[in-house]
């Protein structure tokens, strides 16, 4: 059954703003992603953005191997910053209003991210870009995604990832036998550790009851059939 949506929170990963090329900012992917969410924002739905940096800096598992942590978080931050312009960039240029909002302060570039005007401009029409995670070490774009979700009181979270349309029981890139889900719980999730995100952000999200879909940004129009509430990729909530 399809659900309605008021307001969400999209969640991209930095490598979905890299295209094929698999590292920095590729415009015309960049470009492509805007206009689906331009198209989201004509049907009156509300939209706040969070976005990865790993097209820039791939924290301790790549680029910051043998880096302090903390330092290479606070880059990956920066990395994020760096996304948020390009798409709030991009936009713009489709004649959307649009507002990036930091974590960190860099007032010169950015507002800062306060939870009251965030909501005052989606309400007047305008796409909010979160950047630079929650401000602290430690923690993922996703749980980022999952914070600002409950702020904002957002219907929902769509993941959109790059190469994969779902959740599935084991890597599909891997085992082609691998078994696609339409529906899981949150408890589903963090039980059998599927990766849909880190357990901090899965259970903020199970705690504010905030549903999660997960589906392919390679298939173009699926941003706007998911802001829709339309049954693409696998939903995650609290079940029956």
């Amino acid at each position: 059954m399809d659900r309605k949506f008021e307001r969400i929170v999209l969640k991209l990963s930095g490598e979905a703003l890299a295209g094929e090329q698999g590292y920095g900012i590729d415009p015309k992917t960049v470009d492509s992603i805007a206009d689906d969410i331009v198209e989201v924002t004509k049907r009156g739905i509300q939209v706040a953005i969070v976005v990865g940096g790993g097209n820039i800096w791939r924290g301790l598992s790549g680029s910051a191997e043998g880096m302090d942590r903390v330092s290479a978080d606070y880059m990956g931050m920066l990395a994020t910053v760096m996304n948020s312009l390009a798409l709030q960039d991009a936009l713009e240029k489709h004649g959307v209003a649009t507002r990036v909002q930091t974590a960190i302060t860099m007032q010169q570039v950015a507002e800062p991210y306060i939870r009251r005007r965030a909501i005052r401009h989606m309400e007047k029409g305008r796409v909010v870009i979160f950047g630079a995670g929650t401000g602290n070490p430690y923690f993922s774009t996703d749980t980022t995604a999952a914070l600002r979700a409950a702020e904002i009181e957002a219907d929902a979270i769509l993941m959109a990832k790059k190469f994969v349309d779902g959740v599935y029981d084991s890597d599909p890139k891997l085992n082609s036998g691998a078994r696609k889900f339409d529906k899981l719980t949150y408890l589903d999730v963090i039980k059998k550790e599927l990766g849909v995100m880190d357990a901090t952000a899965t259970t903020l999200c199970m705690t504010n009851d905030i549903p999660i879909l997960v589906f392919s940004i390679d298939i173009p129009g699926n941003i706007i059939d998911a802001a829709a509430g339309k049954e693409v990729g696998t939903i995650v909530d609290k079940g029956e």
